[in-house]
């Protein structure tokens, strides 16, 4: 095992970056488990060949105020090499014909799905939206011949995040540490997005 990048202690994180840490969790089977109905007025709506500005504006939706922006930064085509392949399945919460959630399965890699994007709209949060939408999830991922079911996090998400996931069947095995450009400096979100992460 090589010796880790950053040594004990405190770093320092350079201006303009943000860091956070990873939690890379996975399941080798699938859980016992009943899909839950979804809430009244509630439905999740597959999405063939999304177009990329209806994507971008969905993603900014849902993400925004946990820093999602590495799809915000993708050109048309680069955007749909991503969204329009076969093996990726674009889902869509769709709320009293709003669209107000995004589920985003990635089955590129041989026997594996990942979970490469998951939310809602944060005034739906606590609402039983989210235990539903992973319900569908799970169900989705393991109705294709998959051996590995995964996901990762970070400390940027809802602090709750990892809770739910390991309450979903997830079993963190890895850990990273992050740094990017914060997008907020760079204009791709909002300055005010995120008002507990600081700008440095």
């Amino acid at each position: 095992m090589s010796d880790p990048i950053l040594s004990d202690g405190f770093t320092d994180v350079p201006h303009g970056k943000i860091v956070c840490v990873v939690t890379n969790l996975e399941m080798w089977a699938r859980p016992d488990m009943t899909v839950l109905p979804a809430p009244p007025g509630v439905r999740l709506r597959h999405v063939a060949d999304p177009d990329p500005d209806w994507y971008r504006v969905l993603f900014r939706r849902v993400g925004e105020n946990w820093l999602w922006h590495d799809r915000l930064e993708c050109d048309d085509v680069g955007l749909a090499q991503i969204i329009a392949d076969p093996a990726v399945a674009v889902y869509a919460v769709e709320i009293e014909g709003v669209d107000q959630g995004l589920l985003e399965l990635d089955f590129r890699e041989a026997d594996t799905c990942e979970i490469a994007y998951f939310g809602i709209a944060a005034p739906l949060s606590g609402q039983g939206i989210g235990r539903w939408l992973m319900s569908e999830a799970i169900d989705r991922a393991w109705s294709k011949p998959i051996r590995r079911f995964w996901v990762h996090t970070c400390t940027l998400d809802d602090p709750s995040a990892v809770r739910f996931y390991m309450r979903n069947g997830f079993v963190p095995f890895r850990m990273q540490i992050e740094m990017t450009d914060d997008p907020r400096l760079k204009g791709i979100l909002s300055p005010d997005a995120a008002p507990f992460v600081p700008r440095v």
